[in-house]
């Protein structure tokens, strides 16, 4: 019997994990059936994930290096670096003033209060850095010992050490021929090994997406409910008609032929909450399945991946707008431009983890001086709106790699 396609596949996976994680929640978590299949899903979802992250580094720098090499020899390099920025840039900026518009005309946390929370409040501590502290460190964790950062999989590390190694690989002409064909070669087989892993998505998806439904707190969700619909809301619309907007007028392809060529990344996003772990996934779905060159996929996903957070930008800006609201703090126009410019630099610093976005998000509350503690009440519903958010991280990726390729033609 033949088997369905592996697209197929991931979505059956997705939707049986949905609905066996809310059989469990129904079940309750003292429920012996329950522990046993959450501690099984949480082996497979694991294991998924892991494979994913060694594949990561090297198909990075192998990608950057090579996609670099390529495009300089092409004489686009500078028309797609600067094509790339400016439309990281500008979908940020289009996703945090729809965050803060929304937030703005529904006024989110306006009926409840901080000392409502006070609990969740005491029981949290929040690490305190200025905008210049995070500055500095941000700058110290990009350039570092290539050899350090490919063991500890610092992945913004490496694709600046392979921009210059890309770089260097053009400047040297023939001489790193052979380097750059070894390149060349580790990439190849890096996607091989891709392929491999993809095998097992479907039930890696299934897993994640079983412990994550099963283990959400209803009544945090219910007391916080304006707060997740606005978000969602804005999210969705950002994910579903903005960007799809972006990529019909720049390039006039359809939205449909995007999402039937981007499943296997947008839902592998969801499932992991990471774009970083996706970034294999991503990178085979732009190639492949959305035909864009291997030296622009190769360039614009991994630095993506890395700095292009339009679902991050957009529920940091809301959160802070949310929290004010929640300790009665009225933000002047002067401190929503703060909170616009911190949420797009704290975007462009989060790590591509699953909720990468608290470990930012102080910084956003403390340059208006709302207090950094208040993050607390965010931690209970954070991990489902990030499956959201990393969705439309991993997409945003996806559109500006299409919208770069036709722009540089």
């Amino acid at each position: 019997m033949k088997l369905p396609s592996l697209n197929i596949q991931i979505l059956l996976g997705a939707i049986v994990g949905v609905l066996g994680g809310l059989s469990l929640h129904q079940l309750g978590a003292d429920n012996a059936a329950t522990q046993n299949s959450l501690y099984f899903a949480g082996i497979i979802g694991t294991l998924f994930i892991d494979l994913l992250k060694m594949i990561l580094i090297p198909l990075v720098f192998c990608s950057i290096a090579v996609g670099i090499a390529n495009l300089r020899q092409h004489q686009q390099m500078h028309r797609v670096w600067t094509t790339t920025l400016l439309f990281f840039v500008s979908s940020m900026a289009i996703a945090i003033v729809l965050g803060m518009a929304a937030s703005l005309y529904f006024k989110p946390g306006s009926g409840l209060s901080l000392p409502m929370f006070q609990d969740a409040m005491q029981h949290f501590s929040a690490k305190q850095m200025a905008p210049a502290e995070f500055a500095t460190q941000f700058l110290h964790s990009i350039f570092v010992n290539p050899f350090k950062a490919l063991s500890e999989g610092n992945v913004l590390a490496v694709v600046i050490f392979a921009l210059f190694l890309g770089i260097a690989l053009v400047m040297g002409g023939a001489r790193y021929q052979n380097i750059l064909s070894l390149l060349q070669e580790g990439l190849e087989i890096t996607m091989r090994i891709v392929g491999w892993v993809m095998r097992l998505a479907p039930y890696g998806i299934a897993a994640l997406l079983v412990k994550l439904v099963a283990t959400q707190d209803a009544a945090m969700l219910g007391t916080l409910l304006k707060f997740v619909a606005v978000v969602v809301g804005t999210t969705l619309l950002h994910g579903v008609i903005i960007l799809p907007l972006i990529l019909y007028l720049f390039t006039g392809k359809s939205p449909l032929w995007f999402w039937q060529g981007a499943r296997e990344a947008l839902i592998t996003a969801f499932a992991t909450s990471s774009s970083s772990a996706t970034l294999p996934v991503t990178l085979r779905c732009v190639t492949q399945h959305l035909h864009v060159k291997p030296q622009i996929a190769g360039f614009v996903v991994p630095l993506g991946a890395t700095i292009n957070m339009d679902g991050t930008a957009l529920y940091e800006a809301a959160a802070a707008l949310f929290i004010a609201n929640l300790a009665g703090v009225e933000l002047s126009f002067a401190q929503q431009l703060i909170v616009f410019f911190t949420a797009m630099i704290a975007a462009i610093g989060a790590p591509g983890i699953p909720s990468a976005g608290m470990v930012t998000m102080v910084m956003v509350l403390q340059s208006v001086g709302l207090p950094a503690e208040a993050i607390a009440i965010l931690l209970p519903i954070d991990r489902l709106l990030d499956t959201l958010r990393t969705t439309v991280n991993v997409q945003g990726d996806m559109i500006g790699s299409l919208v770069v390729q036709k722009l540089v033609k």
